[in-house]
């Protein structure tokens, strides 16, 4: 048996992670960042729908295994449901669902090295709510962000995070996102730009990152020729998390005509 030995235990997981790494090199990146109105997610990909609402003010997406993402979303969606039929609405925040649900449960099913993991990575975003009581002046909080990996080991952030197949990825797709400076006050048509060529960095090829300076960005004119040609082939999946959205549900998908606008002058 492998728990018979704790090195056969360690070689089993070392054996799972490049399993479950190799499963998800080819998936597509997952963008994620704040703007003046709430929370900008956004990617490209093959028509499969990434992008999901759980909740009133929490978005979830996720790269992976279809049916391990719609488990695991259905998973935080009847949580969700259930704390804000037994509790209070309000009591319904990503960072206890993402603590006591979901990263309990994939962390779980990592290292139960006899049972299958699921291939998936979590990105998930909750928009600022109102504190405090109107009469006396309510403040709006800075949205939440939190990625979740494979592992079950999961990273808090407030300036916006990319959800990437691979390690080396991420790290350079999130300096890029770093170097654009502060998002919160910028529109939504700045953001989707900021967005998707973050997105685009995943597709410089490796002898341009490596002919790079050390530490120098890329530029919009070598991301923008690789994100126009990636849209010629890939469907743009864009969601927001609207606080300016009537109603308790402040979810909503980005318009076809929405697309159009924003990527007019630009791309098209």
């Amino acid at each position: 048996m492998v728990y018979d030995e704790p090195y056969r235990w360690v070689e089993a997981v070392r054996n799972r992670r490049d399993y479950l790494e190799e499963q998800l090199s080819a998936g597509s990146p997952i963008v994620s960042l704040p703007y003046e109105n709430g929370v900008l997610m956004a990617t490209l990909g093959a028509g499969t729908q990434k992008l999901y609402e759980v909740y009133d003010q929490i978005a979830f997406g996720g790269i992976g295994h279809p049916a391990d993402l719609e488990k695991l979303r259905n998973v935080v969606l009847d949580a969700a449901h259930v704390e804000g039929f037994n509790r209070s609405p309000v009591d319904v925040t990503v960072r206890r669902l993402m603590k006591f649900i979901l990263a309990p449960m994939v962390k779980q099913a990592f290292e139960e090295v006899l049972h299958a993991p699921y291939i998936a990575k979590i990105v998930m975003a909750e928009i600022g709510i109102l504190s405090g009581s109107p009469g006396k002046g309510a403040a709006t909080s800075k949205p939440l962000f939190f990625h979740l990996n494979y592992d079950g080991v999961f990273e808090e952030e407030q300036r916006g995070v990319v959800l990437a197949p691979t390690a080396p990825m991420s790290e350079r797709m999130a300096a890029f996102l770093n170097a654009a400076g502060e998002t919160h006050s910028v529109s939504l048509k700045e953001a989707l730009q900021i967005a998707l060529r973050t997105w685009a960095v995943s597709q410089l090829p490796a002898d341009l990152e490596a002919e790079k300076e050390a530490g120098a960005p890329p530029t919009p004119k070598e991301l923008d020729p690789l994100l126009k040609r990636s849209l010629e082939s890939h469907t743009l999946e864009a969601a927001l998390l609207d606080r300016t959205q009537p109603g308790s549900s402040k979810y909503r998908t980005l318009s076809h005509d929405e697309i159009e606008q924003a990527l007019k002058g630009w791309l098209k």
